[in-house]
């Protein structure tokens, strides 16, 4: 994953501008509903009051979007019911043509393209999962990971010998000739998530996938996610209304509220320092222990000690409160380059983990 250092100088979307790579970005996206959205947006010089769009019978489900996703991360954007996260992602993808702003794809203008510049892209370049698997019940595992590349014309032995690849990567080679009734949820997720990646997507975008499945299920399609990014690297655009299952897979965060993104960060950001009331109450919940690292909560090292053990500055704290409940001289904390930078004291964590710091 890709790892965003606090210090790093920002740009407003909260990318590091000095070394970050953007491979999908908004600029000024509006998405409004309703008759000649578009001049009613120019003449009012794209800054329109909720009274002004009330007025004129429009609604905005999404509002002057500024994002930039890095290649190579889990970017994920969040939200209640209704907020816009879905209709931004269709935005993103040109699914449905934004109102007015700009979607760049690898510097390209998304608004400039073609309609068959667009399928292309799709087929080549984007992968997709929705939370309805939309599977194809006629076919077996293997013709429905295969389809999208017969749809691009490969020829019959290069599309099974992909899909069985793919087959094999997401867990169920073996079932290749089943068909999605014989599948249970989570195996016909993974026959989706298989066939978004025969096309080798350079993103993938992923719309509450597994918010349809039992909770067990769903942990174990968390999982099975992390290891496919791991393994792919590929940069991910991935939609919940989960505050527990974002924080579990993503570099950072978009939380959108009635169609405005009110914040963007890592999930220590918007708990460490919430932009608004909302994203403080949004975020209330979450444990801590979860969320913070050790560099969030580690002291300067102290002068002439040399703690026995060290953990990197990006360990989340409960991953080494056993560690340190124990310890009674704490650790070091350590940076990329194994460079000592903090202590970290067995009281610091116990604070985290009763809850001391959660209203700092």
């Amino acid at each position: 994953m890709v790892s965003i250092d606090k210090s790093s100088p920002r740009d407003p979307t909260g990318i590091d501008s000095t070394t970050s790579e953007s491979k999908i970005s908004c600029e000024g996206v509006w998405k409004v509903f309703g008759s000649n959205a578009e001049d009613f947006l120019a003449a009012h010089n794209f800054t329109p009051t909720d009274e002004q769009l009330a007025d004129a019978g429009l609604i905005a489900a999404v509002r002057n979007a500024n994002l930039a996703v890095v290649k190579g991360e889990i970017f994920v954007i969040m939200g209640l019911s209704g907020s816009g996260k879905s209709t931004l992602v269709r935005c993103m993808s040109r699914l449905i043509d934004p109102t007015a702003g700009r979607v760049i794809f690898d510097k390209h203008d998304l608004s400039q393209a073609s309609e068959k510049e667009l399928i292309e892209i799709r087929r080549h370049k984007m992968g997709m999962v929705f939370q309805h698997f939309a599977l194809l019940p006629h076919l077996t595992v293997l013709g429905n990971v295969a389809f999208p590349l017969e749809i691009q014309g490969v020829d019959r032995a290069t599309c099974e010998r992909r899909a069985e690849e793919m087959i094999e990567i997401v867990g169920l080679k073996g079932r290749e000739n089943y068909y999605p009734r014989e599948l249970s949820g989570g195996q016909q997720q993974r026959v989706g998530i298989a066939r978004s990646l025969a096309v080798e997507p350079e993103i993938w975008f992923l719309d509450e996938p597994f918010s349809a499945l039992d909770p067990l299920i769903r942990r174990e399609m968390q999982d099975e996610f992390l290891r496919l990014q791991n393994m792919l690297q590929k940069t991910i655009v991935f939609i919940t209304h989960d505050f527990d299952e974002a924080i579990r897979v993503a570099d950072r965060i978009a939380i959108m509220k009635d169609g405005d993104i009110i914040q963007i960060g890592s999930p220590e950001d918007l708990v460490i320092q919430p932009a608004t009331a909302y994203v403080a109450e949004f975020t209330k919940d979450i444990p801590r222990a979860k969320v913070l690292s050790a560099r969030a909560i580690m002291t300067p090292p102290k002068d002439g000690e040399t703690p026995t053990n060290s953990v990197p500055a990006n360990t989340k704290v409960e991953d080494l409160a056993a560690q340190l409940v124990h310890s009674q001289t704490g650790v070091a904390v350590t940076d990329e380059d194994g460079s000592t930078i903090g202590h970290l004291s067995r009281q610091s964590v116990i604070d985290v983990l009763v809850g001391k710091n959660n209203d700092s």
